[in-house]
């Protein structure tokens, strides 16, 4: 029978969960790395118990951590991020030139295609690769060049590209997004970038179609239709059918359009699940009732996800990273909290139980399905 393991990253530590196929009992291994906060871990499509784990302290830093055993033992990775010294500057709040700097790895997303290729993602934005499982990392120069780079202007969490896609059907493309930036899509494996936001809006920039400045908070694809992406922004939740050529909102009747994650069904890719939040200087659900909200027809029309959650005195937050959904015949949804709860569907949102309730806050969950 098949296996699902969930990597959960937190503001303490990261925890290794993992169940049978029925989904009902949960081990829990952790914490790993207990006192730092660990931003992102993912796994390797290709080779499931080697998994990435990035590792922030105020203290000593950033650290990308590796497992070859599926989480049971650790060693730090290479930490050495080459880049191009401090050259480029972004716009700062007040709009004054701000000097590049590098300060932490958001996100860390193994090639679908490579054993030992791994990206990570960083603030202050920029792009790197690994091509020998992260013992040693070369920035994609060719994103920080591009001729908007000197708008690009931090949102509320820092300068951050925090969201890696990659093209299944094409190794040469890929797409990220940035807060307070935009998304990007490269053709061409990194080396030039392409900025994809025409059909955005933003209200607090001075022009709403620019095209840069807009605060994508998340983006998300269906391997099947990697045309096809979904995106949860600042405000607006909005669809692509043309690789980011174009973007038009399916917001629809969802009671706000603002919050932080976005996924797609595993077997269904016009279901797509979103946590709408109050707003964005109220980060907490409407009415303190927890609810996702799922859409069978790729947006617009939403039906909200209730049984198993609460619908009182709810006030956590779902941050961008922490959903996610395993390949079993019955497709499971999972995500976390800034409560320190992790939430599980075995039967595709229909009902929700905590699988764990008092970790500390969750910054990032990955579900991986085993043989």
């Amino acid at each position: 029978m098949s296996r699902v393991r969930l990597l959960v990253g937190t503001r303490k530590g990261a925890f290794v969960l993992e169940s049978d196929g029925t989904r009902k009992d949960w081990t829990v291994s952790g914490p790993h790395f207990a006192g730092w906060e660990v931003y992102h871990l993912k796994a390797s499509p290709l080779n499931p118990d080697r998994i990435y784990a990035s590792q922030t302290s105020a203290w000593f830093g950033q650290v990308v951590q590796r497992s070859d055993d599926g989480g049971k033992t650790w060693a730090a990775a290479g930490n050495k991020f080459l880049y191009e010294g401090v050259a480029g500057t972004h716009q700062w709040y007040d709009g004054t030139p701000h000097p590049w700097e590098f300060k932490r790895v958001w996100h860390l997303e193994p090639s679908l295609f490579d054993p030992e290729v791994v990206f990570a993602g960083a603030e202050d934005a920029a792009l790197f690769r690994s091509t020998d499982g992260a013992a040693s990392w070369t920035e994609l120069a060719g994103l920080r060049k591009h001729g908007s780079g000197p708008n690009w202007a931090p949102g509320a969490g820092g300068m951050c590209l925090h969201t890696i896609v990659q093209d299944p059907s094409d190794a040469r493309r890929m797409f990220i997004a940035i807060s307070a930036a935009g998304a990007f899509r490269t053709d061409d494996g990194g080396e030039t970038w392409k900025a994809i936001n025409q059909g955005l809006r933003s209200q607090h920039i001075p022009d709403p179609n620019a095209e840069v400045g807009h605060c994508v908070h998340h983006i998300a694809m269906h391997p099947s239709r990697p045309q096809t992406l979904f995106m949860q922004k600042h405000w607006d939740v909005m669809r692509t059918d043309n690789a980011g050529d174009q973007w038009s909102e399916v917001s629809g009747n969802l009671p706000t359009d603002f919050g932080f994650v976005i996924d797609v069904h595993a077997h269904e890719p016009e279901t797509v699940y979103v946590v709408p939040i109050k707003s964005d200087s109220e980060h907490f659900p409407m009415d303190g009732a927890l609810r996702v909200y799922r859409s069978r027809g790729g947006g617009n029309e939403w039906e909200a996800l209730t049984a198993g959650l609460p619908q009182k005195d709810c006030y956590v937050n779902v941050l961008r990273d922490a959903m996610s959904v395993d390949s079993l015949d019955k497709c499971g949804v999972y995500f976390g909290t800034t409560g320190g709860q992790v939430y599980a569907s075995a039967d595709g949102g229909d009902s929700w139980n905590a699988i764990v309730r008092d970790l500390p806050a969750v910054l990032s969950v990955e579900a991986q399905t085993l043989a």
